[in-house]
């Protein structure tokens, strides 16, 4: 069934919304002070985004594809594989779903980030940052994350037989590469997951708030990108 423009940017923005909502929402639920979760762990954070990345593929990849990442939209259209045309309006649709899903991790968590004194646990709810404060480092770690989910993602969906079970696959992917690559900088992985909430951060009040770190804020936009390209690029060549 083919769906209008229109429609499949509005899958797009809940999609990512979702992603974010329930992503950040895992952050939020072990960083923040004085929630269920305090200190709960990275494995929580690694099945938040896992199935955070899972559900709504699963719900819109008939939809829109569930790409959900502007990294993978761009690294498709580089490819002939996804029109130009609708480039720029499905990367607004995941970026505003980006910001509306951290507008719902921060309704819900609100008190707790009143709370939480560490500025980098609040930041940390919303985007990224390299544990070295290196930007090489970064670089090289959301480069090499964002090639191994777009080349995984590829391969996974190549056969077109059962999408739903491919994004079942593609979650698990996630869920490992935050817990194997998330070590250095969150990760991103994704630049509309980074640079919307970055830019809600920027925004909001909170007691104990920081820098947004915008002097990092290129790096999980630019190397999820790269990777990303690189991955549709050597796939397409190989298989």
């Amino acid at each position: 069934m083919h769906y209008t423009l229109l429609t499949r940017c509005i899958a797009e923005f809940i999609g990512t919304a979702i992603m974010v909502a329930l992503g950040n929402g895992s952050v939020a639920n072990v960083e923040l002070k004085g929630t269920k979760g305090f200190h709960g762990g990275w494995i929580l954070i690694g099945f938040g985004y896992g199935i955070g990345v899972m559900v709504p593929a699963m719900m819109f990849g008939p939809v829109s594809g569930g790409q959900i990442n502007p990294a993978m939209t761009l690294a498709l259209a580089v490819n002939n594989e996804f029109p130009w045309a609708e480039v720029g309006p499905y990367i607004l649709a995941q970026m505003l779903g980006a910001i509306f899903g951290q507008i719902l991790v921060v309704a819900a968590y609100k008190p707790y980030y009143n709370k939480t004194e560490n500025v980098e646990s609040i930041l940390g709810t919303f985007s990224t940052i390299d544990a070295e404060n290196s930007r090489l480092n970064g670089f090289i770690n959301e480069f090499i994350g964002t090639f191994i989910l777009v080349f995984g993602a590829v391969s996974l969906t190549s056969d077109h037989i059962d999408p739903r079970a491919d994004f079942i696959g593609l979650g698990f992917l996630v869920m490992c590469l935050v817990i194997s690559f998330g070590g250095p900088t969150g990760p991103a992985l994704n630049p509309a997951r980074d640079l919307g909430p970055r830019l809600l951060h920027a925004m909001l009040p909170f007691p104990h708030k920081g820098s947004c770190q915008w002097k990092y804020a290129w790096v999980p936009v630019v190397a999820p990108i790269c990777g990303g390209i690189l991955a549709v690029q050597l796939y397409s060549l190989i298989f």
